[in-house]
This record gives structure tokens, C-alpha cells and sequence, in this order.
């Protein structure tokens, strides 16, 4: 245990989870599959989104089911490792929980722009979900009920997910200072509002599309 280590080992720490994460975070699944059903890259087809709703509406559900797990699990296994590492290494609570987020943090920039793919990946929403089920489940509960009532209503996915990431950070904040008080809320707030607003801004072409009324919707065909 390094409980007393110095500033600079912990430092170093930090980075290293960060660095970590984003190695396993660029590991695309969406691509990783495409290439198995469709012997081609995702990047060239549909949106051009190398996500799991492009793979869907383009190789189909199997593929898409694989590709969510695979994005999850990486948000998943970013977070445990880094809580299994400071908790093992440097328990200190404050530490713990900002490796967490930089786990997190992480894995959604290699997700975004992954090392192994030229730097053009995905939008981040299923790993930043498998992330927050493990930072908080309670949170991340809260979040899949409002995309899902989104997709539900509007049957738009991007304004679900879009809608989910703007409730991470508020719900963050209910929670910490308001139902479940703890005193790592302001941290927790920031990390997830600073998640929350990368996955927006890789939402731009989406909410304009929105705006103008030309986002596909679930089940839609692509207009020719």
C-alpha cells in the first residue's frame, strides 16, 4: 500500500490509469465487427459513424448487439481497474474517485478518437454509460430511464442520448448534495458535466439535423 506516497507517484499514477483507459478505449468494437459480418470498415458506410447505431441500421442486430457490449464493457473495466488499483495502492477517497473519472475520461477519448483506427471512432455514449453504471448506478439508472423515454416518444437515439448525457451531471448533483450527501459531490459534478458535454459536442451534426428536421429516426430507411 503507498497510502503515503508522494505527490508526484500519485501523479504518475493518475496519468498512467488515464493512459491506460485510453489505450483500451480505442479498441473500436464497431469496427472490430464490421470487419467480421461485413469484411469492410464501418466509417464508410452510413453515417460514417463507427458507433453502434450505424451498425445496426448497417450490418444488423447482432453485430450491434457485440459492439454495445464491447463499449460498455470498456467503460466498465476502465473504472474497476482504476478503483481496484488506488484502492489496492493509494486508498485515499478524494484519489480514488478523480481516477475513476480519469478512467473514465480516458476510455471516452479513445473511444472518440482511438489510437489503433486514425484517430476517428465513435460518439462515446455506450462507454461513457458502461462508465457510469460502475461511478454510479443509481445515476446511470436515472439516465437510461430518460433516453429511453426520449427514444420511446421521439424515436430519435441521438437526442436520447444527447438528452441523457445533459441529465448526467444534474442527476450527479441531486444525488451527491441533496439524496445520497457526500462530500466529493463538486468533484463528481464536474467530472460527469465535463463527460457530459464532450458526448454532446460529438453529438453537433446530430442536433443539427435535429434542428432541421432530418435526423432518421428508429426504424426509418435512408432516403435515396
Amino acid at each position: 500500500m503507498l497510502y503515503s506516497a508522494s505527490p508526484l507517484i500519485i501523479v504518475l499514477f493518475l496519468i498512467g490509469i488515464t493512459i491506460v483507459s485510453y489505450l483500451f478505449g480505442s479498441v473500436n468494437f464497431a469496427i472490430v465487427w464490421t470487419r467480421v459480418f461485413l469484411h469492410d470498415d464501418i466509417r464508410k458506410y452510413g453515417s460514417g459513424n463507427a458507433g453502434m447505431t450505424n451498425v445496426l441500421r448497417t450490418v444488423g442486430k447482432g453485430a450491434a448487439a457485440l459492439t454495445l457490449l464491447g463499449d460498455i464493457a470498456k467503460g466498465v473495466l476502465s473504472v474497476l481497474v482504476a478503483r481496484l488499483v488506488f484502492t489496492l495502492l493509494i486508498p485515499d477517497p478524494f484519489f480514488c474517485v478523480l481516477a475513476e473519472y480519469l478512467a473514465a475520461f480516458g476510455a471516452l477519448m479513445g473511444h472518440l478518437f482511438p489510437l489503433y483506427y486514425g484517430f476517428k471512432g465513435g460518439k462515446g455514449v455506450a462507454v461513457s454509460a458502461g462508465a457510469m453504471l460502475m461511478l454510479a448506478p443509481w445515476v446511470f439508472l436515472c439516465c437510461l430511464g430518460v433516453f429511453l423515454l426520449a427514444v420511446l416518444i421521439t424515436r430519435y437515439v441521438s437526442l436520447g442520448s444527447i438528452l441523457s448525457a445533459v441529465a448526467y451531471p444534474v442527476f450527479i448533483f441531486l444525488f451527491g448534495f441533496f439524496w445520497m450527501p457526500h462530500p466529493y459531490w463538486v468533484l463528481e459534478t464536474a467530472c460527469a458535466a465535463v463527460l457530459g458535454i464532450i458526448v454532446i459536442a460529438m453529438h453537433h451534426e446530430n442536433i443539427g439535423r435535429l434542428i432541421h428536421g432530418n435526423e432518421r429516426k428508429i426504424g426509418e430507411k435512408k432516403e435515396k
